[in-house]
């Protein structure tokens, strides 16, 4: 199973991190990986690593992709998943902003252990219109980010066309797509409560 992550695709959240303000004429989506051993399955606990300095929280439409792929064209993409949920991808912040500086990889800050939180899926069919799906993070009962996939750079199908000029696909690989503005750190005892449209989907809890 491969964990596919687009970063920097909300204008919120690049604004928030004094970021470039991608567009698809002049760049490409960011793509980073994490590992299998990232994944923390709906109903785990996130333990949170606080040895790696301050660990933020960023919200993200994950899809899972549902049959083998490779150089998938953006109009037939919508073929290639069949359900989504939210997830979490949890960056150890200061970790990933001075490896960035000295110009080195930056996965060991992403791509640690358990943090890719996924929450229920839901049937893709059940939901909204993909391209302009509301979706939240509460927080101790506190709405943290609020988005719409209407606000991505680029499109879940654009994502899934360029990944897969790269990548071969295959079935129950994922696709986390980006997080809007509003990520800050997590600490021990909160709870997390994602929503598709006003479906909760995931329901986490830190120790």
């Amino acid at each position: 199973m491969k964990i596919f992550c687009i970063a920097s695709n909300y204008p919120s959240h690049n604004k928030s991190r004094a970021g470039a303000l991608y567009n698809k004429e002049n760049s490409e989506p960011t793509v980073f990986l994490k590992a299998d051993s990232s994944l923390l399955k709906p109903g785990k606990p996130f333990f949170v690593p606080d040895w790696m300095g301050p660990i933020e929280y960023e919200a993200e439409v994950v899809v899972r992709i549902c049959r083998l792929g490779k150089n998938i064209a953006p109009r037939f993409a919508h073929r290639y998943y069949d359900a989504v949920t939210l997830g979490i991808d949890f960056t150890a912040r200061q970790l990933q902003d001075r490896l960035k500086a000295e110009g080195k990889p930056w996965e060991i800050s992403k791509a640690f252990d358990s943090s890719a939180a996924i929450g229920q899926w839901v049937d893709k069919d059940r939901l909204p219109q993909l391209d302009a799906l509301p979706f939240r993070l509460d927080i101790n009962g506190e709405t943290r980010q609020a988005a719409s996939t209407a606000e991505m750079i680029w499109s879940i199908d654009e994502q899934i066309a360029h990944l897969s000029r790269y990548f071969t696909f295959k079935t129950g690989d994922l696709l986390f797509t980006g997080t809007p503005a509003g990520s800050a750190p997590v600490k021990i005892d909160d709870h997390l409560e994602g929503y598709l449209a006003e479906q909760q989907v995931l329901n986490l809890r830190c120790k």
